[in-house]
C-alpha cells in the first residue's frame, strides 16, 4: 500500500512529471504486481523489459473486470470496490479499490480544474438508476460534490421531476452558477416534463451518458439537440467516467473532451487490436494514472477519435460489446 500512497500523491500534486515516463513506471509495476495484467501480457507475448513507448503497451479489456479481480497487490488487500449499473441478465463489472478517499478527492479536483470551487454551484443529482443501487461511484462522486459545494439548495432527485423544475427555478437569481447532474434517459425524461419556457440561463446540464433499456439509444448530438432545444441552452455539457476509471474527463460542449494530467486516450483500430490511429475513428484506449491500485491500461467498449484540436470525441458502443477483446484465455 505504500506505492499507492506514494504513488496517489504524486498525482495529488499535480507533479506527475513527463506522464509517459510515469506510464511506463506504472506499467512495470503493474505488470509485476498485477497477477491477471501479468498473465494477459504473457499471453500476448509482450516482454515488459522491451516495452519503451506507451503505444506498445498492452492495454487490459475492460470485460476482465466482470470475470477477475483486478489488483496490483495480495487479493485479500482489497475489499472496497465499486460495481457497474450493467442491464438485466448481465454480470456486473468490479472495481476494487484501495481509497475511497483518493478517489473522491482526485474527482474533485479534477471538476474544479475546468469547472472551479465547488463552492461557486448548487449541485442537483438526477440519478435515478444508480440511486436505487449500492455501489456507485457516480452517486459516490455526486454526493461528495454536493457536500463541497456546502449549499442548503443542493441534493439528489428521484423521480421528482415538478419538485426540481421549482428548484431550477427558484435558484435562477442567484449567484451560484447550477449545476445538474444526470443520467442521460433521466435528463431527457424531466425534458418532456418542460412546459412553456423555463429560463436556465444559469444552468450547467451535464449528462453522463447512459440508457440502461430505458429508452431507445441515440448518439450523443441527438441527445444534446433535444435537451437543447427543451432547457433553451447552447450547450451541453458531458462527463466521461466509468467503473473501471477512477478519473474523469469532461466536455464544456459540442461533445469535445479534454484528458487531464492523470489521462491519456489512444485510439486503436477496430480489426486490428494491437495497432493505434491517430487519423481515423476507432476504439478507446485509455491509461488512468489514477488506476495505480487496479490496471491503469484500459482497453474500453467505446468508439472515438481524436480531434485536431487535442480534444477527444466518444462516438458511441463498439457493436457486440459483451464479446469483445483478443479472446486469450487466462488459467
Amino acid at each position: 500500500m505504500n506505492y499507492f500512497k506514494s504513488f496517489s500523491e504524486k498525482i495529488n500534486s499535480g507533479k506527475i512529471g513527463d506522464f509517459t515516463t510515469t506510464a511506463l513506471e506504472l506499467f512495470r509495476f503493474q505488470s509485476r504486481n498485477n497477477k491477471i495484467y501479468r498473465e494477459y501480457i504473457k499471453a500476448r507475448q509482450v516482454k515488459p523489459e522491451n516495452v519503451n513507448r506507451i503505444e506498445d503497451i498492452p492495454f487490459l479489456p475492460i470485460s476482465f473486470f466482470k470475470s477477475d479481480k483486478i489488483v496490483s497487490g495480495p487479493e485479500d488487500q482489497f475489499d472496497q470496490y465499486y460495481s457497474s449499473s450493467g442491464t438485466t441478465g448481465q454480470q456486473q463489472s468490479r472495481h476494487y479499490i484501495w481509497s475511497k478517499e483518493f478517489y473522491l478527492s482526485h474527482a474533485q479536483r479534477l471538476f474544479e480544474a475546468v469547472y472551479g470551487s465547488l463552492q461557486d454551484f448548487h449541485v442537483l443529482a438526477l440519478l435515478p438508476s444508480y440511486m436505487e443501487r449500492e455501489g456507485s461511484s457516480l452517486v459516490d462522486m455526486a454526493a461528495f460534490f454536493i457536500d463541497k459545494s456546502s449549499s442548503a439548495h443542493t441534493g439528489f432527485y428521484l423521480n421528482e421531476h415538478e419538485a426540481l423544475l421549482e428548484k431550477i427555478s427558484l435558484l435562477k437569481s442567484g449567484r451560484r452558477k447550477v449545476l445538474l447532474i444526470g443520467v442521460t434517459f433521466a435528463l431527457l425524461d424531466l425534458a418532456e416534463k418542460l412546459s412553456g419556457q423555463l429560463d436556465c440561463s444559469h444552468l450547467i446540464i451535464m449528462e453522463t451518458g447512459g440508457m440502461k433499456g430505458r429508452r431507445r439509444e441515440m448518439i450523443r448530438e441527438e441527445v444534446h439537440e433535444t435537451l437543447k432545444k427543451a432547457f433553451y441552452l447552447e450547450n451541453i455539457h458531458s462527463e466521461y467516467g466509468m467503473t473501471e476509471l477512477m478519473s474523469q474527463a469532461y466536455s464544456p460542449g459540442e461533445g469535445k473532451f479534454w484528458e487531464t494530467p492523470s489521462l491519456r486516450v489512444l485510439i486503436r483500430d477496430a480489426y486490428d487490436p494491437f495497432h493505434m490511429v491517430n487519423d481515423r475513428s476507432g476504439i478507446i484506449n485509455i491509461i488512468d494514472l489514477a488506476n495505480v491500485h487496479s490496471c491503469a491500461f484500459i482497453e474500453t467498449q467505446d468508439l472515438g477519435r481524436k480531434n485536431p484540436d487535442g480534444s477527444f470525441s466518444v462516438l458511441g458502443r463498439m457493436d457486440n460489446s459483451e464479446i469483445r477483446g483478443c479472446n486469450l484465455m487466462i488459467n
